[in-house]
């Protein structure tokens, strides 16, 4: 009778991973594991690499990297990567305590840096002038302070800045994403990127200095 052959361990590495500090990062926290079921667990607990304070908050775990450990822990195992072959690991600091007063500053900043700048814009396109000419052509009068129509436009900004990024404080309309929040998930896709070009490139330069001597 022959013996068991060796299984097949599929591997979908994740693209980016969160791990508080001083955790050991394990082939479960980068990885969904499809293997035969006495092995899921050995896998999932495959210790890859402990995060040093010197190698920063974020590490390249490469596929390259994965392989020989999967291998010596079961010898001829045959290894089916899904997708992307390497996942950035980002260590978290302990939370601190918010401060109240950086919160107070920052929403001071923000509200009156939108405040100049839609002020700044109106002065720019004479908007005073454009506001009592509508209500010229509506009433049939000529009102030098038109406040009701002010009021109106002004309670029409707000509510047009909700409905355009979809948020009241925590709540969403519907789970369409918001502008920003594109904006956001792009600009972290570009960060990961150029940090995985800069990590990669990294490996190659130590590769070759070790080569070299």
């Amino acid at each position: 009778m022959s013996p068991n052959p060796a299984p097949t361990v599929y591997l979908q590495l994740r693209s980016r991973v969160p791990i508080s500090q001083g955790r050991n990062v394990t082939l479960g926290h980068v990885a969904r594991i499809l293997s035969d079921p006495e092995w899921e667990t050995p896998l999932r607990n495959l210790e890859l690499v402990q995060p040093h304070k010197w190698d920063g908050n974020l590490l390249l775990i490469d596929l390259m990297q994965i392989i020989p450990k999967v291998q010596e822990l079961i010898p001829g195992a045959k290894i089916e990567p899904i997708g992307q072959h390497h996942v950035l690991v980002e260590v978290i600091k302990k939370p601190k305590k918010p401060s109240m007063l950086l919160f107070l500053l920052v929403w001071l900043l923000l509200f009156f840096g939108s405040a100049l700048t839609i002020m700044n814009f109106h002065a720019d396109v004479n908007m005073q002038e454009v506001q009592i000419r509508t209500v010229e052509m509506l009433t049939g009068k000529r009102d030098e302070h038109p406040y009701l129509f002010q009021t109106a436009y002004s309670f029409g900004i707000g509510f047009g800045m909700v409905v355009f990024f979809n948020h009241l404080f925590k709540k969403k309309w519907n789970e369409e994403p918001t502008p920003l929040e594109v904006e956001m998930y792009l600009y972290q896709e570009n960060i990961d990127q150029y940090v995985v070009a800069q990590e990669y490139k990294r490996m190659k330069s130590s590769q070759n200095q070790g080569d070299k001597t």
